[in-house]
């Protein structure tokens, strides 16, 4: 299952978080075995990886994707400094 790993920093929202926590819960008492958050995390991000509605999924990354956009539009307005870069090593552009 996790012969092949990389870590990631995943930034949630407190509420995200704690039903995630929730659903570790019960599984935990469901099952009757230790439930890990990693674990839950591990198993959402999987399991929505396979969802046949993309429209819903997508609709959600746009949102997401918008917000980061205001976010560092903002930002850069106030005159903070410059984000840092993405993974590709390159700086965010205001064009894109």
């Amino acid at each position: 299952m996790l012969e092949n790993k990389t870590k990631v920093l995943l930034i949630l929202s407190q509420d995200v978080l704690d039903r995630a926590r929730v659903l570790a819960g019960r599984a935990t008492t469901m099952l009757k075995l230790p439930v890990s958050l990693q674990i839950v995390l591990r198993a959402l991000v999987e399991e929505g990886l396979k969802r046949d509605n993309q429209s819903i999924l997508l609709a959600n990354i746009e949102g997401q994707a918008r917000a980061v956009r205001r976010k560092r539009g903002a930002a850069r307005r106030a005159g903070a400094p410059p984000a840092a870069p993405g993974p590709s090593g390159k700086r965010a552009t205001a064009g894109r």
